[in-house]
């Protein structure tokens, strides 16, 4: 298809796809004569990555550049979801400890749950933040961990499960970061109602 076709199928203006182009976000098409290229399905397909990443995980240019790079290079599944992961929470952004050893916080968890002993920016986030916690005076009982770590460790089997499925790995992207993304949400606004839940059956008579 030519860059009209790939227009209108994909619902993407000419301009925008030739600033992807520019961008090094989809690659080039083959060439047809000096003016013209053929594109295919493969661009179609990375289209809707770069809108889905764009538009409903809202991350930048820069952001999507370096997933699609890792994907173009050949960046094992492992690797790939870890830097999924790493850019959709903003996981950079929440692994500075206040003091001590965050990995060493989080191995209660590890050793809790019997989750692999593999260091990852997800564990070090969560170091990072029972730290927090403990400088704020708000310690986390072992009951605590058991009861969120389970809950947890089910909410994200059916997550991890959804992202073995596609063997395109733009699809791969598309699958993980989209349902971290709006799967975490689900997860907030269903905890915001449970508690609101809780609140009315223990204060709505003003006890």
């Amino acid at each position: 298809m030519q860059l009209s076709e790939l227009s209108d199928r994909s619902g993407i203006s000419p301009a925008s796809i030739k600033y992807y182009l520019r961008e090094g976000l989809l690659p080039a098409g083959e060439a047809i004569h000096a003016t013209r290229a053929e594109y295919s399905a493969r661009h179609l397909e990375r289209l809707e990555l770069i809108q889905a990443l764009r538009r409903i995980v809202g991350l930048n240019i820069g952001q999507i550049r370096g997933l699609i790079k890792m994907a173009d290079d050949g960046v094992p599944r492992l690797g790939l979801l870890a830097a999924v992961q790493r850019v959709v929470l903003n996981l950079e952004n929440h692994t500075t400890a206040i003091g001590g050893d965050p990995a060493a916080a989080a191995d209660a968890v590890v050793r809790l749950r019997g989750w692999p002993d593999a260091p990852s920016d997800a564990r070090n986030a969560l170091g990072a933040h029972l730290e927090l916690m403990a400088s704020l005076d708000i310690p986390v009982s072992e009951d605590e961990l058991e009861t969120y770590s389970r809950a947890a460790d089910d909410v994200a089997g059916l997550d991890i499960a959804a992202t073995t499925a596609p063997e395109s790995i733009d699809k791969l992207i598309l699958t993980a970061a989209v349902g971290m993304h709006v799967h975490s949400q689900l997860l907030l606004k269903l905890l915001a109602l449970a508690q609101a839940s809780h609140a009315i059956r223990r204060y709505q008579d003003g006890a």
